[in-house]
């Protein structure tokens, strides 16, 4: 799918995972809005990308993608966000948004950060 022009009809899913992608898309208002149009009334997403503490970066002058690894940790994002920058975001477009923080064992078998945030947003 192209995130930002979902190839599906208004309100055809009822859960949607979506892991390590929005830090990808150049538009990410505009897939959100896409996410939210295709989620059914009572659908939920969960979401996460990489985070840091403070507020969402983005420079729309860091192209290069040694610039892009530098300033965003990896050569092909285009911002970093915080936990609450992206709730904020997800709630603009008309989400609920639930932040679930959880602690894994450092050895888990499930491939899990030591410490994982994950937003889920709700679509009234």
């Amino acid at each position: 799918y192209d995130i930002c022009a979902i190839d599906a009809p208004d309100s055809s899913y009822d859960l949607i995972i979506c892991f390590h992608v929005l830090e990808h898309i150049l538009d990410d208002h505009q897939a959100l809005s896409e996410l939210y149009r295709i989620l059914s009334k009572g659908g939920m997403i969960y979401i996460q990308t990489p985070f840091r503490s403070g507020n969402i970066y983005e420079d729309d002058s860091v192209t290069s993608p040694e610039d892009r690894k530098k300033y965003f940790g990896q050569k092909d994002h285009v911002r970093i966000y915080s936990p609450e920058g992206l709730t904020t975001r997800i709630e603009a477009t008309g989400f609920s948004v639930t932040q679930i923080s959880n602690s894994y064992k450092a050895d888990n078998y499930n491939g899990f950060k030591k410490e994982e945030t994950i937003l889920v947003a709700q679509k009234g």
